[in-house]
């Protein structure tokens, strides 16, 4: 696994442009997850679940429930160009051990 220091995340994130939100019709995730932008699962009207590839490189495969029944969850809203917003913050556990939040379609680091 490659992670890239704390300041070559934060001046990517700073310089690259917002991340899109990519609906796919379905209560599930594809096999492949686009390398930044989100794909939202959606079912008629039911948001179910959000993936990502981790910023940090590493490439880790996020998948984080929008359910209401579900927990841990988050909310994600769009802007009207599509760059996402989520909350809470992502902090992963295990494997890189990245924590961040993604507002407007950017992320923001926590140190």
């Amino acid at each position: 696994m490659i992670r890239m220091p704390l300041w070559w995340r934060k001046l990517t994130a700073a310089i690259l442009p917002a991340r899109r939100l990519v609906v796919v019709a379905g209560d599930t995730l594809p096999d492949a997850l686009p390398a930044r932008d989100l794909v939202l699962a959606r079912d008629d009207d039911d948001d179910w679940s959000v993936g990502m590839r981790c910023p940090c490189g590493c490439g880790q495969r996020l998948e984080l429930m929008l359910l209401k029944e579900v927990k841990p969850r988050w909310d994600l809203t769009a802007d009207r160009h599509g760059a996402p917003t989520l909350s809470p913050s992502v902090w992963l556990r295990q494997g890189c051990r990245s924590h961040f939040w993604l507002r407007g379609g950017k992320v923001i680091w926590c140190d």
